[in-house]
């Protein structure tokens, strides 16, 4: 079913709920950033005073999580608000052939048809730009984005033509914000609403950050490698800083509702600089929390919610504001419902394989399902792919993830997996 078929059957457009005009949405998304590197998380060298003033400002969800924990996919399902396993994107790359090497395969016809077979996935289901276009919304894409031209998701306007993941939307935060700031005259001066999608590959190696960022760092990091991180930290949060000024200076923040997430998380290893095995492509906390930021200036009251979240919630929450309805396929909530959200009883998640094995087969891909209930996470393996037990663990007790637990709460796994199970099976 195409996309405009979508809109006929599942949207309706109609005046924003909060009786005004409808806002303009600048939604944030950093790249391989760990859910405690944040001076409002609580990180003790760590500086992000923009993003500190932005959680104190809106309501944050310290809890906050992605579905899986990989770039691609993650991305493809906030912008969709659907799991991998919906959207069919549940990995970064096509399927490799065994003997040839990855730069080389990005180079040959089989990855160029199988990229265009994950696009044409993200292109079978609504996106949020063209479900916001039905309210008169123009749509920038800026920074990541993995599934061709930036129009194949719906974006009126945009940077990244069509390599890998991003090609000239990648200079965005590292090199320029402009194309921002004329996107956004360009809104003003034709009285529509803008939605920017900003997900620079920030802070995503490579660590290159100025150095006046990373003196700061260097004697109080435990390597080099870590004050990189660091400092690239700092920087992105230097860019996201300029973006809210930005809207101050246009007297756009107050009628602009900016969200924020991580796409997934990432601890970086002291003594490589490389990814450590719990974090990006993992189903632990280290790849798969995040916290979750929401601002809108007399709308929305500042608060920190102790409920969880996931970064699925946000097109459901952006569409409602915009005065959209959500199609029915969205398993998210809209965060702004207090009620809906303190009844959440779980969240659902799966992690897949880096390069696809069948592009038309999530199942195939699959490395682990996760869920969280409560204070209580279970992680399945799945048996073709990887070999380890399944784990449950207690999060408000062991944060690191370090006391399995399941041999000891055998019930509670069984339940857990029942839950699971009932929610996707993992099978083809």
């Amino acid at each position: 079913m195409g996309p405009l078929r979508w809109l006929m059957l599942w949207l309706t457009a109609a005046a924003p709920l909060w009786g005004a005009a409808p806002p303009n949405i600048l939604l944030i998304i950093s790249d391989d950033h760990h859910w405690g590197d944040y001076g409002f998380m609580g990180h003790s060298q760590v500086r992000t005073p923009h993003l500190d003033r932005l959680a104190a400002q809106g309501l944050s969800f310290p809890r906050g999580y992605v579905p899986s924990s990989l770039c691609c996919p993650s991305l493809a399902s906030i912008i969709t608000g659907l799991q991998p396993h919906q959207h069919k994107v549940t990995s970064n790359d096509p399927p490799r052939p065994e003997g040839i090497k990855p730069a080389e395969f990005q180079k040959s016809k089989a990855f160029l048809e199988g990229r265009e077979v994950m696009s044409r996935h993200l292109e079978a289901v609504p996106t949020l730009p063209r479900l916001l276009a039905a309210n008169g919304y123009l749509s920038l894409q800026t920074g990541k984005w993995w599934q061709g031209d930036f129009r194949r998701g719906g974006f009126t306007h945009g940077m990244t033509r069509g390599a890998r993941h991003g090609d000239e939307g990648l200079d965005i935060g590292r090199k320029t914000l402009e194309p921002i700031f004329e996107f956004i005259a360009q809104s003003k001066k034709q009285a529509k609403p803008f939605f920017i999608w900003y997900a620079p590959m920030m802070p995503h190696d490579p660590h290159t950050p100025p150095e006046r960022l990373l003196a700061k760092y260097r004697d109080k990091a435990p390597s080099l490698h870590v004050a990189r991180y660091w400092a690239m930290v700092e920087w992105f949060d230097e860019t996201c800083g300029a973006l809210l000024a930005h809207l101050d200076k246009e007297g756009l923040a107050g009628n602009t509702l900016v969200a924020y997430v991580a796409d997934n998380g990432w601890i970086t290893k002291p003594d490589t600089g490389r990814p450590a095995p719990r974090s990006k492509q993992s189903p632990y906390e280290g790849g798969l929390r995040t916290p979750i930021l929401l601002r809108w200036p007399g709308v929305i009251k500042p608060a920190q919610s102790p409920h969880l979240a996931t970064s699925l919630d946000l097109a459901p929450t952006l569409l409602v504001a915009a005065g959209l309805k959500p199609t029915p396929e969205m398993p998210g909530l809209n965060l702004l419902d207090d009620k809906a959200v303190a009844s959440r009883k779980a969240l659902f998640g799966a992690c897949y394989t880096h390069n696809a094995v069948d592009l038309h087969h999530p199942a195939a891909n699959l490395r682990w399902r996760w869920m969280i209930a409560g204070d209580w996470k279970l992680i399945v393996p799945a048996a073709q792919r990887e070999p380890g037990e399944t784990q449950l663990f207690n999060l408000s007790k062991d944060p690191d993830e370090s006391h399995d637990v399941a041999a000891k709460e055998r019930p509670r796994v069984a339940e857990l997996r029942a839950q699971l199970d009932t929610w996707w099976p993992g099978k083809q």
